[in-house]
């Protein structure tokens, strides 16, 4: 996140109370993923403060890179993957699943490769104007971004669940704004603001809470 170490701990401690809402509103273990992915995210604004305390000196380098490394490994390593999957699991038929393979496999393909990315290539993690820069030299390049936004984005265009949707197409809108504004610190930005959107998802299994589950006993 932009800023400091304070923004990035108040904003998970804000996060962090949305996910456990969100979590107490589950009503059937396919919605859990989906559910938990405010949660996931307060953990990983938490772990950027302290990338911030290593740089800012108040930790150890040591600190920052290993806390920067964990970071990207959600970020970049996980979410592809994730993100489709808990959408495919949430879907109310085995119809809208199906739709949601193709992302899902692209998702998986990304991550394996972002995976051996980040343990073949040294990652830098430093600050520049005011955001912190993550640059892998294997994976700062337009067709991982492309693969990635598919992943991350794409599921959410399609689900039949209309918040899914909303939550997509918030994330697509601030993507192309961090894009245009501060492409150098993409990573961590549009993370950031990704979880604050996850706000969408906490609004969703409020108001749904009476129509749910959904149908999930058909298979894939």
């Amino acid at each position: 996140m932009c800023f400091s170490a304070t923004a990035n701990f108040v904003g998970s401690g804000v996060l962090g109370a949305v996910g456990v809402v969100t979590l107490t509103r589950v009503k059937h273990r396919r919605e859990l993923l989906f559910a938990a992915l405010p949660t996931l995210f307060a953990i990983h604004q938490f772990i950027e403060g302290f990338v911030w305390l290593g740089l800012d000196g108040i930790l150890s380098p040591a600190v920052a890179h290993d806390m920067g490394a964990a970071f990207v490994l959600y970020a970049q390593g996980f979410l592809p993957f994730l993100l489709p999957l808990s959408v495919l699991l949430f879907e109310p038929d085995v119809r809208s699943r199906r739709s949601m393979l193709p992302f899902l496999l692209i998702g998986g393909g990304t991550t394996l490769y972002i995976l051996w990315a980040l343990t073949a290539f040294p990652l830098q993690v430093f600050v520049q104007r005011n955001s912190i820069v993550y640059i892998n030299q294997a994976t700062n390049n337009t067709v991982v971004a492309v693969l990635y936004i598919i992943a991350t984005c794409g599921s959410l265009f399609f689900s039949k669940v209309r918040a899914m949707v909303l939550f997509g197409i918030a994330n697509l809108a601030i993507l192309l704004v961090v894009m245009e504004i501060k492409r150098y610190a993409f990573t961590s930005v549009w993370c950031a603001y990704a979880a604050v959107a996850s706000v969408i998802i906490l609004g969703y299994f409020w108001k749904s809470h009476p129509i749910r589950p959904f149908r999930y006993a058909e298979s894939i």
